[in-house]
């Protein structure tokens, strides 16, 4: 599968009907975005069964600003509707495709534990803190 232009109208959608979505936030006129975009590629033609995702932040403004995006490139997962990784910078080839593994093998279980604990602990701490 290629590479899929992400845009607010789409984005949502891309990742509820999708359980692997990995994103490159780039703008045309940045350099490392234009050294990572063939790795990025790359990876999409190898992993058929993950989308590839590529916003441009500079057309998606909107978009890239939900997401804090401060930086590009910037590389985000996103499994199961969860944010597992974000980071500006573009990766090698070899650090990619070590990512792609990583995220692969979360127990999205125990990640899904790990929230519902958080919010749990915040929602108790709110309460003590109203007392």
């Amino acid at each position: 599968m290629s590479t899929v232009e992400l845009t607010i109208d789409n984005f949502e959608q891309t990742i509820n009907d999708n359980d692997t979505v990995f994103v490159d936030f780039w703008a045309e006129w940045c350099g490392p975005c234009k050294q990572f975009g063939p790795v990025f590629e790359a990876a999409s033609q190898e992993h058929t069964d993950i989308v590839f995702g590529k916003v441009d932040a500079d057309e998606q403004q909107e978009l890239a600003g939900h997401f804090n995006i401060r930086s590009i490139p910037t590389l985000m997962a996103i499994r199961d509707n969860v944010v597992l990784f974000s980071q500006p910078g573009a990766l090698p080839a070899h650090a990619f495709e070590d990512l792609i593994g990583q995220i692969r093998a979360v127990d999205m279980d125990d990640v899904r534990r790990q929230i519902a604990e958080q919010r749990s602990e915040a929602a108790e701490g709110q309460a003590s803190g109203e007392s």
